[in-house]
This record gives structure tokens, sequence and C-alpha cells, in this order.
């Protein structure tokens, strides 16, 4: 019998953690066979392999414990990886030599895949002085375009998709562009940003007083603090970027507060960490875990936690020592202070489970009890691992005690690590599960609300068909098993109805026992209004919070809920299906490629390549369907011969995705990642890395003047081919830059596939 509660799993194991032959070949038979790859290879450092291995085997029999996507997929394969998920970088010297010794470096880490963060607040401001090449500063921006670049070219080479956060304080001269940077939809698009928030900044916008940008002592500007936040939350409102990080928040409760300052966080916040800091991710799945499920007897089994955890920290800990890095300085820094992140995913369900509704008073008691536990358990696991293996290096117990985490610690564990020392610097993290919750069967991710309690997935097969499959959260599932049809009990909500501010009530609930951080969304409804938006950041604030990151869809983000309405223009060369949703509107499904009406309207453009004498002319030809424009078929012209096998070949090529209709934006995503081996070139201002990717660019600037996009990852604007739904179906988002299907969505600080489980941030 299968040990997976849904096809979905399966296939995401096959898929992403299924270990294989170079040809494809499987040698991981099944998952136990996976599990046991696991144990055995964390087990190999210890003095008894055998009994640990079993002991490790048993904490992932079942998807008890999940570690994160590297060590699933790379622990045990004899191959050259490393298992940590993240990097911050080391910190940028203000030279251009050092600047770029660092892309190499960032390079050198994304080229194995591993997501990166910059802090770039170490970069003179645009317009300071130069000195010694008579010179103005081009600022920290137009170097994050070079890191915006770099992350393309490697992509472009087949590295796995990599994501970068780029940091910047509150006080650096340049910090105002920083907070509009994304304003041009072109522009940053492999970033992440978040304005790195200082208590002081945080006091003068409560006193509506000043605020200076300075860098190296000297005041560039002077302006008031509270319009200064209020930038920043109007661009998050209206561009869903930057986030904000409470950085000295973090710096204060660090456990390592006397040993190193933190600046920037991994991608998805969950992890601050210093100059070559590494994230090593593994999750608790709760709903495990759970006795007597949707009965008055129904609890968390604290024994069986407590087991668990102790368990995943030592496995976890074996990890620092079987990992490759990228870089030495990596492996230094993890070595010195063994930095792990366990976290817990399913924390929605298991509230479900008990009868909690996730918000609710009741819900937040039990976070705060489940998460103190897990704390517990965890630094006394760790105390264990330092009186029998050693503390690590650069362990001091004073500091380490005088610490905020610390200071809110049991009394017995603060004297236990006081009397022992302890292995971990810091032990526990919430990071983005989607995939991981995904294959462990549909679990809530993280501390996530429920996005969706069922959904229909479209499954490709082997023969280029697709099918339908129901995929139905896991505490859903079990309520099936013991209640058939009865309906949901009203304490079933989910993150689209959920008030915000609860929301940021379970993340400050958690956030008081996790060392490092945490990764969530809070979702906010299109029609919140301004300042009711404002008072979700000054909650997170107020309540304690380290970070705080908002989902609110709008035209430029885009929206989880996607309804075309017909028209009676529809063309009758447009083979459709219409549908009637809830409300009566009209929903346009093309089933079919689109045929050539006789006469189609459209623009051509002029593109010079330097090196080639002749212009290339690119006509991009537009359809109307239900009122809306959408491209329909490319022609690109050019005196020069050489390119016309090519050229043919491109056009057709596009021109043929283009009828399909859906989501095209993908194409345009494609072609601005090619890179031309010989060099690209400057065009107005901007680096383009290949005629390819100049093509690219034509393309996205047609659909934005058409208002088919409307910038980055936005999938359609307005077209009638886009997943189809009615109202009160699963909601949905754009389409997925992996498998295509309509089923992005913002979760844990990332867009995450919830058909393939493809996230941005892994």
């Amino acid at each position: 019998m299968s040990r997976f509660h849904a096809p979905i799993a399966e296939s995401i194991w096959d898929m992403k953690y299924r270990f294989k032959e170079a040809d494809g070949t499987p040698i991981d038979g099944t998952i136990e066979d996976s599990w046991r790859r696991i144990a055995r290879a964390l087990a190999e450092t210890e003095a008894e392999p055998a009994k640990w291995e079993s002991e490790f085997y048993a904490a992932l029999e079942d998807f008890k414990f999940l570690p994160a996507g590297r060590i699933t997929a790379g622990a045990g394969t004899g191959r050259s990886v490393t298992l940590f998920n993240c990097f911050v970088m080391g910190t940028i010297p203000d030279t251009m030599p050092g600047i770029f010794d660092a892309l190499k470096e960032a390079a050198l880490t994304m080229q194995q895949g591993g997501g990166i963060g910059y802090d770039f607040s170490t970069i003179r401001p645009r317009g300071a002085e130069v000195k010694g090449v008579a010179a103005d500063a081009s600022g920290p921006l137009s170097f994050m375009d070079v890191w915006d670049a770099m992350c393309r070219t490697i992509m472009s080479a087949g590295s796995r998709r990599g994501a970068m956060m780029a940091t910047m304080r509150c006080d650096h001269p340049d910090v105002e562009a920083f907070i509009e940077a994304k304003k041009d939809p072109a522009r940053l698009r492999m970033f992440n940003l978040s304005v790195l928030v200082t208590d002081a900044f945080m006091a003068a916008v409560k006193a509506d007083g000043p605020w200076e940008l300075q860098f190296d002592g000297k005041v560039y500007k002077t302006l008031n603090a509270r319009d200064l936040w209020n930038r920043i939350m109007r661009s998050t409102y209206d561009f869903a970027e930057p986030g904000v990080i409470f950085i000295d928040r973090i710096n204060t409760a660090n456990n390592l507060g006397y040993a190193e300052t933190i600046a920037a966080t991994n991608p998805c916040g969950e992890q601050p960490l210093p100059p070559y800091g590494a994230c090593l991710l593994g999750s608790i799945n709760l709903p495990t875990l759970v006795t007597g499920a949707f009965t008055a007897t129904a609890q968390m089994d604290a024994a069986a936690l407590d087991r668990l955890v102790r368990i995943a920290v030592r496995m976890m800990d074996n990890v620092v020592d079987a990992s490759r890095f990228p870089l030495p300085q990596q492996a230094q820094e993890a070595a010195a202070k063994r930095r792990i992140g366990l976290g817990v995913t399913g924390l929605a369900d298991a509230l479900l489970m008990l009868g909690a509704r996730y918000g609710s008073d009741q819900a937040v008691a039990l976070t705060d009890r489940w998460m103190h536990a897990i704390a517990r358990s965890a630094y006394l696991a760790s105390v264990d691992l330092a009186r029998e293996k050693g503390t690590f290096p650069l362990f001091d117990a004073e500091g380490f005690l005088a610490s905020g985490n610390m200071q809110r610690m049991d009394a017995d564990v603060r004297a236990a690590i006081a009397q022992h020392g302890i292995r971990n610097a810091l032990l526990t993290s919430v990071a983005p599960t989607g995939t991981i919750s995904l294959y462990a069967g549909n679990v809530s991710s993280g501390i996530e609300p429920v996005f969706a309690y069922a959904y229909t997935r479209k499954v490709l097969q082997k023969d280029g068909s697709r099918t339908e499959e129901e995929v139905v959260d896991y505490a859903v599932r079990l309520w099936r098993e013991t209640h058939g049809d009865a309906p949901l009990p009203d304490h079933f909500v989910d993150a689209q109805t959920l008030p915000p501010l609860d929301h940021v009530k379970m993340q400050a609930a958690a956030q008081k026992w996790v060392d490092s951080s945490i990764s969530k969304t809070i979702n906010c409804p299109a029609d919140i209004s301004f300042d009711d938006f404002k008072e979700v950041y000054m909650a997170a604030w107020d309540q304690g919070c380290k970070g705080c990151t908002t989902y609110r869809p709008n035209d430029v983000t885009g929206s989880v809920l996607t309804v075309a309405e017909a028209s009676d223009k529809t063309p009758a060369e447009a083979p459709a299906t219409v549908r009637q949703t809830s409300d009566g509107a009209e929903v346009v499904y093309l089933s079919d490629p689109l045929d050539r009406p006789a006469a189609l309207e459209g623009q051509t453009y002029k593109i010079k390549w330097p090196g080639s004498e002749h212009a290339l002319y690119i006509t991009i030809n537009d359809i109307v369907i239900a009122g809306h424009r959408r491209p329909f078929e490319v022609f690109i012209n050019s005196k020069n011969m050489e390119h016309f096998a090519w050229t043919v070949a491109l056009t057709r090529m596009i021109s043929a995705v283009f009828r399909r209709g859906g989501d095209i934006s993908f194409v345009v995503e494609e072609l601005k990642a090619v890179f031309d081996p010989r060099g690209g070139a400057w065009m107005r201002g901007k680096y383009v890395p290949s005629i390819l990717a100049a093509i690219g660019g034509v393309i996205e600037r047609h659909l934005i003047d058409i208002g088919f996009i409307a910038g980055e990852g936005l999938g359609l604007k307005s077209d009638p081919k886009a997943a189809v739904m009615a109202v009160g179906e699963t909601p949905r988002g754009p389409a997925c830059p992996n498998c295509g299907a309509y089923a992005m969505v913002m979760k844990e600080g990332c867009m995450t596939c919830n058909d393939c489980g493809h996230s941005k941030c892994g």
C-alpha cells in the first residue's frame, strides 16, 4: 500500500526528491528507500550509525519530520551538493574590486542553486564623490541591476531557479529610490526587496519626528519619518514590495549578538543571517502528532512531539557535517556556529483537528503552547548534544544567555546551558514549506492558514494528455473519512476570508518562541483601505514580530481569483466554451488555437543591434476578444540574411504559443533570460544580454502597451483564455513558469504553484 496520501504527493517525490541515475533511471524504488537513504547518510557521523539510522528512519516515516528539499533530494546520493537552502553573502565593500568580487561569490553560490541575501546599504549613495577618479558614484541600485543580470544569466545556463533578497537600511540616502525601484516592471525581477527598519526609525514614526538619511557620517537629507514610512507602505500597498524587516529587534534577540551583526536575510525572510551565514531547514509535521482528531478529546501528543523534536535536532546537527558548500567561508561559518532552523508545518490543520479557528484566542494559545514546547525540547536536545559532542566553537555562556531570546526561555533550560553549553547557536525557524507540505499529503504550509480546502489540479501525463485530480487539504481529508459528506464546521476558515490582524496575532504568537524568524504572508483583501493596510504593519511591530510581508491582490500584483467575462464581441473565429458563473456572468474558455481573421491590427518596432549593419523590424499583430486585445502573431524582418532561418523559426514558435491563448508572459521571461556568450549591449541605459533578450523586451513593451500584462509575474490583465472558474470555486493565480498552470499563489512570502509545488524562493 502506498504511503502517499494523494497522487500529487507521489508526483512531487518522483520529480523532486527521488534519487535517480543521470539518465533518469530510479535508484529509490519507493518512498521508504528515500527515507532509508536520508537516515543512513545522516547517521554516518555517529559513533553508533546503525542505532541512529533506525531512530532517524522512524522520525522520517509517515512524513512526521520533513527535512527541507535540499536534504531530502541530496543526502546519501554521493553527489557533491549543498544541503543548505539559502545564504546571506559577505558584506559588500564600497570599492569597485570588492563589489565585483562579491558578485563572483554570488554567482558561484547561485550556480549550486542557493538563494542569496545581500545588504546593499554598504555601497555609497548615488552622486557621492568617488575620490581619485573625478566621478560621482552610481549608487547601490545600479549595482543591484548587475546582480539581477547575473541571476538571469545563471538561470539561462540551466541552473536551478534562484532567488535573491536585497535589503537597505531606512537611513541610507538612496532608500527612497530603493522603495520605488520595482515600480518599473522590468527592473530587479530576480530580487525580493526589504527595508531594514530600526527601532529609532519606528520611534520617530510614532512621534511624527524628523529622520536623517546619511552615509559614512555625512547627512544627505532630512525628512519626516512618518512621510518615509508612508512611502514604504504606499509602495507595498500598490506593488507588493518592499517588505519590512525590524533589524534592531533581530539583533537584540540574536543568541549570537556578541559575535555577529545581522543586516540581511535569506530570500524568504525566515533566516536573518550574518555574512556568509547559511540556513539549514526542517519541519515538524504537527497534524501527524494529533490524537483523537475532531473529537472532544483531541490533543497534541506532547510526549511524541518532544521525542520527535529531539531526534530532528540531532539529524539537523549532523547535516552541518554532511553538507558541502559553494564557498569555503560558508563552510567555516556553518561549522563555527552550527546554526539550524527547525520549524513546523501543518499548524492550521492541527488547529482544525482540535476545533480551533485560526486567529482565535484559542488558536493563539495553542500556538504559543506548541511552539514553546518545541523550543524547549530543541534547546534541551542541543544541550544534550553539547555534553556528548561539544559546544559550537564560538559558544560564550555569558554572551549567549544575555540575548533577548534567552531572556524568555525557561529557567531550567538557561541553567542547563550555563552548566553544559549548547551544540547549536540558533535552533528554530519557520520556513516556506509549500512543496514538502504537498509531498506530505497537502498539509497546510508552515504556520499559514489553509489556503484552499480543495482544488482541481491538471496533471500532465506521459502521453501529453492532461487529467484532472482533486487535491484535498489534509484535515479536510480526515474530516471526510470520519464524517462523510457532513458540512465543514464553522471554524474551518481560509486565507481569503481571514481578517489581516488575525494573521498578525498568529505570527506574533509563534515568533515569541522562534529564535530566528518566520516566513509568512498576511493576506489582505483588495479593497482594504490604505489606513487599515498600514495598521497591519504597525500591529506587527507592536506585537513583537521581526518582519512583515503582505499580499493584496490588485492590478499590479495580480489577483488570486481570475474571472473573465464574455461579451457579444467574441469572434466566431475563436472556438470557445461558455460557462455560467454563480452570479450570471459568462466565462469564455478557448479550447482550440485561434484561427486567423482576414485582417489584424498591429505595431512594428525597430531594433538596431550593435555590430549588425541592418536593423531588425518586429511586427506584433493583435486580435480583439471580449473587448480586450491580445497578441496573435509576430513577424521579424531584416535585410541581414544571416538571421533568416532562426528568425523564421522563432516567429513561428512564438505565434503558435500566442494562438493557444492563456498566459503567454513566460515567452518574454524566456527570451529576456537568454545571454550571448559573445556579450550583450547597452540599450537606452540598460544592459541587454542578447539580441533575443532585446526581442523579448520589445514584446514585453507591446504587451504592456495593449494592457495585456502589467508587470512582473502578473500573468494576464484581461484574457478570456485565463484559467476558468466560477465565483466560489477554488482561488487560482497567475500562470506557473514551471508547469504553466494558473495556480500561483502567495504563501509564506513566496509565489508558489499549487499544482507542481514550484516556488520563486526555491
